[in-house]
């Protein structure tokens, strides 16, 4: 009966091995994890003096980025992001009485409250950050975002 039990012994050390992952190696060819492919956060402070200030300016290409706008001024703002083409088509919108609530690439933002929005760029390139609220772009509410690949 003592040479039964033993002769389960090896399949018992290979099983556990199995389990555990003993012995296991890395793939060279698995790809490893980017740091810079983590969503990102930026601070965004619209104000009253027509200005919008990013936290950073810089994102990635293909990557999640949640934008923290808060309105830190006594109107209404918004925090619209696209190229020029998209701006100045948003812009014509909002002279025609357009967006009074949120969508997929911008935000309406009252004074005191703090709102998000989540946006991929997907290409590497120059970008904008806009408020349209009547007048505001003109006078020069926006900033630059450029999208690195």
């Amino acid at each position: 009966m003592r040479l039964r039990h033993l002769s389960l012994f090896p399949a018992l050390i290979l099983i556990v091995a199995a389990c555990s992952g003993a012995g296991a190696t890395a793939s060279p060819s698995a790809p490893a994890a980017s740091a810079s492919a983590a969503p990102q956060r930026i601070e965004v402070t619209l104000s009253d003096s027509f200005t919008i200030e990013l936290a950073s300016s810089t994102v990635p290409a293909g990557v999640p980025v949640t934008f923290v706008v808060m309105n830190a001024g006594a109107i209404d703002h918004e925090f619209y992001v696209g190229d020029e083409a998209a701006q100045a088509e948003h812009e014509e919108e909002m002279m025609a009485g357009g967006m009074r609530h949120d969508e997929p690439d911008g935000i309406s933002v009252k004074p005191g409250e703090t709102k998000e929005l989540i946006h991929t760029f997907e290409a590497p390139g120059e970008m904008l950050a806009g408020c349209h609220e009547p007048g505001h772009y003109t006078a020069g509410m926006k900033a630059a975002i450029t999208v690195t690949g």
